[in-house]
């Protein structure tokens, strides 16, 4: 397990969905309250539970409630900074997840949205390989390619992502219908196979 300001629970060889987002994809006081209020029950989940066990499962439960916070906000602030919509930064993305399928996970779905990404993807053969430096990986490269294009400098993405690993076939289900209706959620498509930034693996079709 790793921490910053959100839990990061990585067990080896687990499938995880990770959503990540650009640098000023929400005002840095509503980030700065997220982040105040989830290290307060952080702290209280560690001073009241003393079993490892329950420990992680009040952080598995904190972290679905925070994502479900986190994604209303994102959607909120979404026509804020947008560079995502440019479908040569979207591609560098694209081409940055598909880099490492095969090397350092099994990709099974992604959906890159105007300002955050989703991507899901299964470790279980690839335990040696950490998803904190893969995530590393990701986003270094892909910031500076998207920089390039857009002609900017400075920060592209935040440096929090928020991960969870998948506990069994029905959250998989779930999760894989959640990544694939975002642009459909967001009215951008009738049909998420008509949305060009969007993959799933054939096994799960």
């Amino acid at each position: 397990m790793q921490h910053r300001n959100l839990p990061h629970i990585y067990p080896r060889g687990a499938t995880f969905f990770i959503t990540f987002c650009l640098y000023n994809a929400l005002p840095n006081k509503v980030v700065k309250e997220i982040q105040e209020e989830y290290d307060l029950k952080i702290n209280k989940i560690k001073k009241e539970q003393n079993s490892k066990n329950e420990r992680n499962t009040s952080l598995y439960k904190l972290g679905k409630k925070y994502f479900a916070d986190y994604d209303i906000l994102l959607e909120r602030y979404s026509r804020d900074d947008d560079f995502l919509k440019n479908t040569k930064v979207a591609q560098i993305i694209i081409n940055k997840m598909k880099e490492y399928d095969g090397k350092r996970y099994d990709l099974l779905a992604y959906c890159v949205m105007s300002n955050h990404v989703h991507v899901l993807f299964c470790t279980a053969d690839y335990e040696n390989e950490t998803v904190s430096k893969t995530m590393q990986l990701i986003k270094g490269g892909s910031a500076y390619e998207s920089n390039q294009i857009l002609k900017r400098e400075g920060n592209f993405w935040q440096k929090e992502s928020y991960d969870h690993y998948i506990r069994n076939d029905n959250e998989l289900k779930n999760i894989v219908h959640y990544i694939l209706e975002n642009p459909v959620k967001a009215a951008i498509v009738k049909e998420w196979k008509q949305y060009p930034f969007s993959y799933l693996k054939d096994e799960l079709m």
